[in-house]
């Protein structure tokens, strides 16, 4: 029996014991901070349920991918590309709006999901696969480094124009990938200068061209509320700016932070970040226990963006702490695992997936803590999704499959110093 469990849960057991906890950490933070959902079903149980059914599924997708062996994920290339593209046309043109935001594609029977998702997994995928095929002695041939860029380039100015902080997520997964493929220094030096005058440029135009959208929202308030007859003020977008005042929103927002007294602190004007902030400091080294959170009633986004600021709450700096170092450990371990790999594309591929998960999870802690402006960036297998968890699920389900066959290769190894 224990080796027939042992054969189904192949690759390496720190991997596993990693995405366990983050799995059983998931199941009990987001079950406390659903309270509004809950509220909004008038069903207690009915979060919780689908939350673990979408944690069994993910399960599931992660044994069944590490069971595929690695140089099989190269022959899915052409059709994740196909998908991706067609995919992140789709949701612009006719996807559902969430937060402002056109993100999720609905399909028939109540599916939805979010072609991000797929675009990220697929940018990795084939940035891994440039990358080992052009490697040369010293280094990486000059024509990797635009033959990714055509490619990943436009991917992510697709996914930025309704999601900017999953394209910049994707293009510093990138960057890390090259500079580990050893793309040259000279190379990546001028992309950084580039990136670096494209970016002051952009700002420019979200602070400019931002206040312009705003005025225009306030404008369709006005009408709604005169034309209306009602006290019910719509906003109705703010034309092709609708992005561009929640951008430059959150920017002055982040920047200016001005000390006040606690009795003068406008809890409604920010409410997600001042909710974070007070349930982080009414945390103290132990929290004050799973379940009972107190701020996950006023956190409009607690099981998802804000679930770090209910983890720190509940199980207070110790708690926060040891999700912090599960995910050290996960980049650690990938990083080993990648080092014993006999070939490049599976450790190139391993340590994309690996970067992914671990930066967007420090995406995700840092605007918890306030240190970061709001992205809306869940956290990596913890915070309640759909897509986000079963594509993460997939995605340790290829490092344990790379892994696999790095600890064949180790053993081999082992065998010839004997």
């Amino acid at each position: 029996m224990n080796k027939k469990i042992g054969n189904l849960f192949k690759g390496d057991k720190v991997i596993w014991m990693v995405f366990f906890f983050l799995c059983m950490i998931s199941l009990v933070e987001v079950f406390s901070a659903s309270s509004n959902l809950t509220y909004k079903s008038q069903n207690y149980m009915a979060p919780i349920i689908y939350h673990a059914g979408m944690i069994a599924f993910g399960v599931f997708v992660a044994v069944v991918t590490l069971n595929i062996p690695c140089r099989y994920f190269k022959l899915m290339t052409p059709f994740l590309l196909l998908v991706t593209f067609i995919t992140l046309l789709w949701v612009l043109v006719g996807g559902e709006s969430i937060n402002g935001a056109n993100r999720v594609i609905s399909l028939p029977g109540g599916i939805t999901f979010q072609p991000s998702e797929i675009a990220k997994g697929t940018m990795v995928l084939i940035t891994a696969q440039i990358l080992s095929a052009m490697q040369r002695e010293e280094g990486a041939d000059k024509k990797a480094f635009k033959y990714i860029l055509w490619i990943v380039v436009p991917t992510a100015a697709l996914i930025g124009i309704e999601n900017l902080s999953t394209a910049a997520l994707l293009l510093s997964v990138i960057f890390l990938m090259m500079y580990i493929g050893r793309i040259s220094m000279a190379q990546l030096g001028k992309l950084v200068g580039v990136t670096a005058v494209a970016l002051a440029a952009f700002l420019t135009l979200v602070l400019t061209l931002g206040s312009i959208g705003d005025q225009e929202e306030v404008s369709s308030q006005t009408v709604e509320s005169v034309e209306g007859a009602t006290d019910t003020k719509v906003i109705k977008g703010g034309g092709v700016f609708h992005r561009f005042v929640t951008w430059r929103n959150r920017i002055i927002k982040h920047l200016d932070k001005k000390s006040v007294s606690p009795e003068d602190y406008d809890l409604d004007k920010d409410a997600q970040v001042a909710h974070a902030n007070i349930a982080i400091v009414s945390s103290n080294i132990i929290g004050k226990g799973p379940g009972k959170s107190v701020e996950r009633d006023f956190l409009s986004q607690a099981f998802s963006d804000f679930i770090y600021a209910i983890i720190v709450e509940e199980l207070g700096i110790v708690g926060a702490a040891f999700v912090c170092l599960l995910y050290i450990v996960l980049l650690y371990r990938t990083a080993r695992i990648a080092s014993r790999c006999e070939n490049n594309f599976p450790a190139f591929l391993a340590m994309g997936l690996a970067l992914m998960l671990v930066i967007q999870a420090t995406f995700n802690m840092l605007v918890a803590v306030g240190i970061a402006p709001v992205t809306g960036q869940p956290l990596p297998l913890i915070s309640k999704g759909g897509t986000s968890t079963i594509i993460n699920c997939a995605y340790i389900g290829v490092i344990l499959s790379v892994s696999r066959s790095a600890k064949k290769r180790g053993e081999k190894v082992s065998l010839k110093g004997i």
